[in-house]
């Protein structure tokens, strides 16, 4: 719920910034790479005889949709975001963009 009104806050904002050069998108990471979920990943997995073969369990398992079979590297979300705050991205405003690795199997607005 916070997700969808949160989406749709950035979609007013970009609407409202209309015409003026400003963008606003909304980026949506998925399962990243961080201290905390490597410490979920092992716990669920404890039979696992390193972090790599605990995470391929974990996808295999849990996210079983994504694409990458990986978990995000925060570096990958923060690419998305340089690329969307630079002037590439121009054209681009009013978005949901997913950087989830192909887990989300539902459209989004």
């Amino acid at each position: 719920m916070t997700k969808t009104a949160l989406l749709s806050v950035a979609k007013g904002l970009a609407t409202a910034a209309a015409g003026t050069g400003v963008t606003v998108n909304s980026v949506l990471p998925g399962p990243t790479h961080t201290e905390g979920i490597e410490e979920y990943i092992t716990a669920m997995f404890p039979q696992a005889e390193s972090f790599d073969a605990a995470q391929r369990e974990f996808m295999s398992r849990v996210k079983p949709t994504s694409l990458l079979k990986r978990l995000i590297e925060p570096a990958e979300v923060a690419n998305l975001i340089l690329y969307t705050s630079s002037d590439l991205a121009s054209a681009t405003t009013g978005a949901a963009l997913k950087v989830e690795g192909g887990t989300i199997t539902s459209l989004l607005p």
